[in-house]
């Protein structure tokens, strides 16, 4: 048995010395936890601590998943004989896709040999109330802290080629990851070349070296950017070229109708831990009122944007609240991702390869009809005519093109023929 290097520890109560009759409530509770800490002794040979995060570091449980998965983490033992000890997940991205079995991290007791931590995410059963607690042990504080240091390098690595999801629930920020599963490059993006390479050298130079740049010239290590502009036109396809080309992590965060303070100093906090990272917040004229106050604190705190390179997305800027821009330190540069000019809307065109089916001069002319097209209707236009091609090897272009500009009409002005009348969207008695 190896020697304790822990310091004896008083406690006035212990379980050993009190029944259920004394401390009911505790005892249940209790009971679990000094058999869950037995068996950690007796396994691994180590006495350890139990320690609480106040930080709430969900980095820490998302590494453990992935470790277990990667038998990175060892399992010493599940806890109740009928509470789950595996869950059932479908995988919808990356080349495996379909229903997998997981090992349940609830219910469990994980050890890490090489840092001598441990994890236990354990039910706890009341009278009144059933709920889970999150408990970690390790030998000593600096194992401890030796663990957080690999989980959050663990983190970073597990985020390459992967998108950090922020979703505001009822139960607080949830947090998913979406792996990339179609690489767009950079040559992908349709922008004017001057417009996309001052965006990318920006985003380049914060990361480049670790920002050696800001330290150089004496500018803060933060960035933010705007982009707005009519729907359609590359700028989420403008993010997925960056989250692929960048070493950093990223993070994307909707912003909608019930984004609270609370929500946003939680994703705050949580990607403050990750920096150096890109936070892409969309739609952020959709902040509402009750939470805007908060949002521009956290913008202009010392800290709170530290080595975050922020990037906020709006199809409305008109609806943008002016204290957003008119404050140096909370968006630097608003850019507006217009509509493709004629050689973008050609270059797309060719891009998609359309000439394999309708001629040089037909091209241009499509790209000469389509001037108010964004590059999502471009898009449908060749969808249409791809369709119409491989069915009637034939293509009628100028109907397709003042279909999808009656179809794009319509959207604009909400308006829809049904039944010879014509009638606006929306909702009545």
């Amino acid at each position: 048995m190896r020697e304790n290097t822990l310091k004896e520890t008083s406690f006035l109560i212990r379980i050993s010395e009190n029944s259920r009759d004394v401390l009911p409530n505790y005892h249940d509770y209790g009971i679990v936890l000094e058999k869950i800490t037995q068996l950690i002794s007796a396994q691994t040979d180590i006495s350890m601590k139990i320690y609480i995060d106040n930080e709430n570091q969900e980095e820490l449980w998302n590494v453990l998943e992935e470790d277990v998965a990667a038998g990175h983490a060892k399992l010493l033992s599940n806890i109740y004989d009928y509470v789950e000890t595996g869950s059932i997940t479908f995988k919808n991205s990356g080349a495996q896709q379909g229903f997998v079995i997981k090992p349940a991290i609830n219910n469990s007791v994980y050890f890490y040999p090489d840092y001598h931590v441990a994890f236990v995410r354990l039910p706890i059963y009341q009278s009144y109330t059933d709920y889970e607690r999150q408990f970690i042990f390790a030998e000593n504080d600096q194992c401890l802290l030796a663990f957080i240091k690999y989980a959050y390098e663990r983190q970073r690595e597990m985020m390459n080629n992967s998108i950090s999801v922020f979703t505001y629930t009822e139960d607080g920020v949830e947090r998913t990851h979406e792996e990339i599963t179609q690489q767009v490059s950079r040559d992908d993006v349709l922008l004017e070349e001057e417009l996309k390479n001052e965006i990318y050298r920006s985003i380049d130079q914060f990361f480049n070296e670790s920002g050696d740049f800001f330290k150089t010239y004496h500018i803060p290590y933060k960035r933010g950017i705007l982009l707005y502009g009519h729907p359609g036109n590359g700028k989420t396809t403008l993010v997925k070229s960056i989250a692929g080309s960048v070493s950093a992590p990223v993070a994307y965060w909707q912003i909608t109708e019930y984004t609270t303070s609370y929500s946003i100093k939680e994703v705050f906090s949580i990607v403050a831990k990750m920096a150096p990272m890109i936070l892409v917040i969309e739609d952020i004229d959709s902040m509402p009122e009750s939470a805007r106050s908060v949002f521009l604190n956290t913008l202009d705190g010392a800290t709170s944007k530290e080595g975050i390179f922020l990037i906020g997305t709006t199809n409305y800027p008109e609806r943008i609240d002016p204290a957003l821009m008119n404050r140096a330190g909370r968006f630097d540069r608003a850019y507006e991702i217009k509509n493709p000019n004629y050689d973008l809307r050609l270059q797309y065109l060719y891009s998609k390869k359309m000439d394999r089916f309708i001629n040089e001069t037909d091209m241009m002319y499509i790209a000469e009809r389509t001037e108010k097209f964004s590059v999502a209707q471009l898009n449908e236009l060749y969808t249409s005519a791809a369709l119409q091609w491989h069915y009637e090897h034939s293509i009628d272009i100028e109907n397709l093109i003042k279909n999808l500009e009656t179809a794009n009409k319509k959207a604009r002005n909400q308006e829809w023929n049904m039944d010879d009348h014509s009638s606006k969207v929306g909702f009545g008695l």
